[in-house]
């Protein structure tokens, strides 16, 4: 039986996966985690290059509360932006840097099961449900496959797509799918890559970084308006990643890749959120 070695669970997006050179920088960080004794999984989107193929396809992106819509038609592109385009750029350039990349998706081999996810919304006192379409929800994942991958020194990379037991094919938000693999996989770290270096008390002051919170602490930080916007999804993910089995969740700067770095070292970095 191979030597049970840490599993470290990165959530990849943002300019880091826009900007080449960037890009190329950060991936090769990523994967240098192998090299300090992890198990390196990644998770990915692709907002931008979703944005851009439905954009060609003619195909106008409806919003809810900022949730985009997604037609059984969309879906199509979605999935040739995430799986043709990000994904097959991500495993080509970490097997061009001499590691061994393989490029999935929760579909494949049913890693991941979803549900159908309905926006809920109050209006007026009374709860309202919108139908966001082809947008699913994590229910499940079986961590066979990518134990087998792990065990032989593969990095996958996962595009957020999921089925149901019905084989209905959803779209999932990047940060709900990462967190619950890193959960199901019983992640050492699962490692959420943003654009600022962590969370802090102002955004606007990075002398406020929150070095280490614990999950308790999220909900007085939302109500304080200390997690809003984008980094509300990126602390519900690390929710999700804990409560299911990861050991702890970090936020770091996803355009200083020598925060990747200091986290494969086991130096303290961004903010670490602990169960």
């Amino acid at each position: 039986m191979p030597s049970r070695k840490p599993i470290v669970v990165v959530k990849y997006g943002g300019n880091a996966m826009t900007e080449e050179a960037l890009k190329e920088q950060v991936i090769t960080n990523i994967c240098l985690l192998q090299n300090y004794g992890y198990k390196v999984v990644i998770a990915h989107g692709g907002g931008p290059f979703i944005k851009e193929a439905l954009l060609q396809a003619n195909i106008e992106s409806e919003f809810i509360d900022g949730h985009r819509v997604t037609t059984p038609e969309a879906l199509e592109h979605v999935e040739k932006a995430l799986k043709g385009q990000v994904n097959g750029s991500l495993v080509k350039l970490i097997n061009k840097l001499g590691y061994k990349a393989v490029g999935l998706s929760g579909k494949d081999g049913k890693i991941a099961t979803a549900i159908k996810r309905m926006h809920r919304k109050e209006v007026d006192g009374n709860v309202e449900e919108y139908d966001l379409g082809q947008v699913g929800n994590i229910v499940s994942i079986d961590t066979g496959l990518l134990e087998l991958l792990l065990d032989n020194d593969y990095i996958p990379v996962l595009a957020c797509l999921a089925a149901d037991v019905d084989s209905n094919e959803y779209n999932v938000n990047a940060d709900m799918f990462a967190g619950h693999l890193a959960g199901a996989l019983k992640a050492d770290k699962f490692i959420v890559l943003t654009d600022v270096d962590g969370l802090m008390r102002d955004k606007d002051d990075p002398s406020t970084l929150i070095p280490e919170l614990s999950v308790s602490d999220i909900k007085k930080l939302e109500e304080d308006k200390v997690i809003q916007g984008g980094m509300m999804p990126k602390t519900e993910a690390c929710e999700i990643a804990l409560k299911n089995g990861a050991k702890a969740a970090v936020i770091i700067n996803g355009t200083d890749p020598e925060q990747l770095l200091a986290v494969g070292k086991r130096e303290p970095t961004g903010t670490t959120i602990v169960s």
